[in-house]
């Protein structure tokens, strides 16, 4: 939710970090500027909301602060910078995006996150708790779409936060072959036959074939495509869909926005 008047451009924010926390999350909520936290929290049991993430802005700094309902703790942000979704998109060649991704949370990545004092174990289960926990023994393969990434750097003490769409391909073949697998029939109308098409660049480039190991797996189930079955090999790909932000821990309280101070940063 928005606190107060942030602008346009905190708004569209506030719009990106919502569909980042589909399906379980007020994607139609609208704020009026009579509205207060305590409205909110008076309706978030009936609603069955546990989480609140409220942006707001000074002179000098966009804020964030992530609330447990209804008593805590309370973490407080500076958003160093923000880039929005769309901007993300606009940097890529293909960039690739569906609503079906939003049908399912988003896998949870915490990088850097064991490091000595209070804040980061607060930090951790607030974090982890905003998400539904998985069961790796039962969990479908098909529902992992997206992921989600707070990653903690040390030279900047700031977490860099990244939101990513899952993809696979298929691997050991050229981009020539990748689109008869991947596609319907292509056009072949230029050609004499099917091996003119696939032969045509008689030196692929190394990019076009193979990928690392590093980035290849062994499907353990199938997966959403006709082309991705249970035990093929395939490489896997992460294409941003924004936003991105840059967040510095302020202040950790123990209570609703209020309450013990147990970490200030100043």
């Amino acid at each position: 939710v928005r606190s107060g008047v942030v602008g346009p451009s905190v708004s569209a924010l506030v719009r990106d970090v919502r569909r980042v926390m589909e399906p379980h999350t007020a994607t139609h909520l609208k704020e009026r500027r009579n509205n207060r936290l305590r409205d909110f929290v008076m309706v978030a049991g009936q609603l069955g909301v546990s989480h609140f993430m409220i942006f707001s802005r000074t002179e000098k700094n966009t804020n964030l602060r992530i609330c447990r309902v209804p008593r805590g703790p309370t973490l407080t942000f500076r958003v160093a910078e923000y880039a929005l979704a769309k901007d993300c998109l606009s940097l890529q060649k293909a960039p690739k995006t569906s609503d079906l991704e939003y049908r399912k949370s988003p896998l949870l990545v915490l990088n850097n996150f064991k490091q000595p004092g209070n804040q980061f174990k607060i930090m951790t289960v607030m974090l982890q708790n905003m998400f539904p926990s998985i069961d790796v023994q039962t969990m479908q393969l098909s529902q992992a779409r997206r992921v989600l990434l707070f990653n903690y750097n040390q030279d900047t003490e700031k977490i860099d936060v990244r939101h990513y769409s899952i993809g696979v391909k298929a691997t050991g073949v050229s981009k020539s072959i990748k689109r008869v697998i991947n596609t319907d029939i292509p056009n072949l109308g230029d050609y004499d036959d099917i091996s003119d098409y696939i032969l045509k660049e008689a030196v692929v480039s190394e990019s076009d074939v193979e990928d690392g190991p590093e980035s290849t797996v062994t499907l353990s189930q199938d997966y959403h495509g006709r082309q991705h079955r249970k035990n093929d090999q395939r490489a896997v790909r992460l294409h941003e869909l924004g936003p991105r932000m840059s967040l510095e821990l302020v202040k950790v309280e123990n209570g609703m926005c209020g309450g013990e101070v147990l970490y200030h940063r100043y």
